[in-house]
């Protein structure tokens, strides 16, 4: 061997504890492909193989053995057959982890054995993976399991009281590792992490050197230690966590939570979902299973945590080609929701007869389900947030961060949710999970802080919060969080007498284990101040920056939002997701908040007109004359004008891309820049649909 690959091995057998009775197989590991296309960059152009063969001599095994292996990104099923039987399925998950598998008595054989490592997948979908470091070890993999243990009690620095929590525990490489307990009433448990109800849990599992971590999610800070387990009694730890973000008047809420029990996909039962939310500090969590109205009370109350949160009964209206839309709050006694709906108008009207005055979310618009992408480019004009089909969006609110599925660029849907203000929809942006899973996307990691009472999370008042995020009460986070304030006094959802300058104030918040880099300032969905943070103010734990910025002004009504984005968590309490339908292999982890709209009245009509209201009245009075709407169009922002050159597209006025950038020469350059904006989206969104094969 090389002396990497010495040391490697050396590694291996010190992490098990077992120098005496471990073979190493092979010491490297090794990046293996499924499909044609490299999935991520930073993975190698050309991989080893689609598939790892190993020969290794062996004796039988009239016992059981165990075999070590280490692994990562692996978003498809692969399998392990030895000597041509399969043996067993890995883990579906991106994060770095070591798995023991059993290897049952008469497995192996005398001489030369086979072991492969295969994807099971059967689409092309492209999957880069890590796999190796592979050793055969003498004990069961019970015995393994079992060698050492240790008592784990979590506390809550300032009142000593046991904290839900997650626990994670990973290996000097940095891998999660298998544990020796499983799920129970009161915990969670999957590859190196276990979510505890009661702040309390015994962990066993090999003897070998550790990083322990506890986190309850963004508001809190992390505690960590470092362990040598050996075996015999019981070790004993106690950690302490120290809520860093304090949300006064805003409650925690995470509107897109599944269950494997009644979605079918993922892995968290409905009871270990309860001790995840309670583990990961989420007061208000929405039941969104697909097209079923699900009731968590009554498994909050067996898992002991339901003073921790306020269970609501929503659906995840699951369409066949329609689109997802998480609707809440729901009577359990309610007709089911027609998701087999034939159109929007169809769907919506539906909603509103089952469950009027809910809360209607549009889920993850970029993802494509059913062969249907709502905000896809070809049937979507992303600039002005005109719908292609004709089709109208009667939802309130939609997702702008989904952690389960972030996308590649991290501000796609924040601007798509601007441009949809711009066209005139009331839509409350929202950041929410899609969590499946125990953990491997995480509950709760993105999340809407609604402005509500908040003393007690198990008593919220409900009504409340549903009225906060229908008017656009709400802060979104995705690992920070940030608001704003204008003129001292007005803040998300409010509506701002203008009759000077504006004095606008953006805070960032965060623990100490994320990071801010840049904030800025829109108004109708144009950036008009920016800021970078301070890296030594970017640590801090609570408030990260406060900056103020001094406005004249604007011609006409504007809302403002603001926007934090810095580098994304790798740490393995709280690891970013990659994205779940990418658009390119290229991909930097983020964290991002952002804030729901402020809005400035500067007509003093003592209502909000959007920038399409503006444009609408522009072209009507030029009845519909291109020359006469760019002339009045003169002090108009570039949203306005955009509008403008959608409603001109509508009525027939300009009826090509080329046509409305020959109309903005004779304009101000404002105006033309623009119109060409509008027309090389139009432009986009023409090519998309001329690509889309025949209906």
């Amino acid at each position: 061997m090389r002396p990497r690959q010495v040391l490697t091995a050396i590694l291996i057998l010190c992490l098990l504890g077992t120098f005496a009775s471990a073979q190493i197989l092979d010491p490297t590991l090794h990046h293996l492909r499924h499909g044609e296309q490299r999935e991520w960059d930073d993975f190698p152009a050309k991989p080893e193989s689609d598939h790892l063969q190993l020969t290794f001599n062996a004796t039988a095994n009239p016992a059981e053995r165990t075999l070590s292996l280490r692994h990562r990104d692996l978003r498809h099923v692969w399998k392990l057959s030895l000597n041509g039987q399969e043996l067993a399925t890995l883990p579906q998950d991106e994060n770095p982890m070591r798995s023991l598998i059993a290897v049952s008595p008469g497995a192996l054989r005398n001489g030369a054995n086979a072991l492969q490592i295969t994807c099971a997948a059967t689409t092309p979908e492209a999957d880069d993976i890590m796999i190796g470091d592979i050793a055969l070890l003498d004990p069961p993999r019970t015995e393994l399991l079992t060698q050492a243990a240790i008592d784990i009690t979590v506390t809550d620095a300032d009142t000593a009281k046991p904290l839900p929590c997650r626990l994670t525990i990973t290996d000097d490489q940095g891998d999660l590792v298998p544990l020796g307990i499983e799920s129970d009433a009161a915990r969670a448990v999957r590859t190196g992490v276990v979510y505890t109800a009661t702040g309390r849990a015994t962990l066993r599992l090999p003897a070998g050197q550790y990083t322990l971590y506890a986190s309850r999610g963004f508001e809190w800070g992390i505690d960590s230690t470092k362990l040598d387990l050996k075996t015999g009694p019981n070790e004993v730890k106690r950690l302490a966590l120290r809520r860093e973000v304090d949300t006064p008047g805003y409650v925690a809420a995470d509107t897109h939570v599944h269950t494997f029990t009644y979605s079918r996909h993922g892995d968290a039962t409905l009871a270990e979902r309860m001790i995840t939310l309670a583990g990961e500090g989420v007061e208000l969590p929405i039941a969104t299973d697909h097209n079923l109205p699900i009731d968590y009370e009554e498994a909050a109350q067996a898992a002991g945590v339901r003073q921790y949160f306020t269970p609501v009964i929503g659906n995840e209206v699951t369409t066949p080609k329609l689109g997802h839309f998480n609707v809440f709050p729901i009577d359990k006694t309610a007709k089911l929701i027609d998701f087999r709906a034939a159109t929007w108008a169809k769907l919506f009207a539906n909603i509103d007869a089952l469950a009027p005055g809910a809360v209607v979310i549009l889920n993850h618009a970029r993802d494509t389900h059913g062969g249907f992408r709502p905000f896809d480019p070809s049937r979507h004009i992303a600039l002005t947030g005109e719908d292609l089909d004709g089709q109208l969006l009667r939802a309130n609110a939609m997702e702008v961060i989904n952690s389960g599925a972030t996308l590649n660029d991290p501000l796609l849907l924040y601007r798509d949710w601007m441009a949809c203000l711009n066209r005139g929809l009331s839509l409350t942006p929202i950041g929410a999970s899609d969590s499946h899973d125990v953990t491997r996307f995480i509950v709760g990691q993105g999340r809407t802080y609604v402005r509500a009472d908040d003393k007690d999370p198990g008593h919220i008042d409900v009504k409340q919060a549903i009225e906060s995020i229908k008017q656009g009460r709400v802060l979104v986070s995705y690992g920070l969080l940030a608001d704003i304030k204008v003129n001292g006094q007005f803040g998300i959802g409010d509506l701002v007498p203008t009759n000077g300058d504006v004095e606008i104030e953006v805070k960032v918040l965060g623990p100490s284990w994320t990071r801010a880099r840049h904030i800025a300032l829109f108004a109708n969905g144009i950036q008009i101040r920016q800021a970078d943070i301070d890296p030594a103010d970017a640590a801090r734990p609570g408030l990260k920056s406060a900056v103020t910025w001094r406005l004249p002004k604007p011609a006409h009504d504007v809302y403002l939002t603001a926007v934090a984005t810095g580098p994304g968590v790798i740490a393995p309490y709280s690891p970013a997701a990659k994205p779940y339908q990418r658009t390119s292999p290229h991909w930097e982890p983020y964290v991002f908040a952002c804030t729901a709209a402020v809005y400035l009245d500067c007509d003093n009509s003592k209502s909000f007109q959007s920038a399409f209201d503006y444009a609408s009245q522009i072209v009507t009075a030029a009845n519909d004359n291109v020359p006469v709407t760019l002339q009045s169009l003169a002090g108009y922002d570039a949203a306005v004008v955009a509008q403008a050159a959608g409603i001109l597209r509508t009525r027939h006025k300009l009826p090509t891309p080329e046509s409305v950038e020959e109309a903005a020469l004779a304009a101000s350059d404002s105006t033309r820049a623009a119109f060409i904006a509008f027309a090389q989206s139009w432009r986009e969104s023409a090519a998309a649909r001329a690509a889309q094969p025949p209906p």
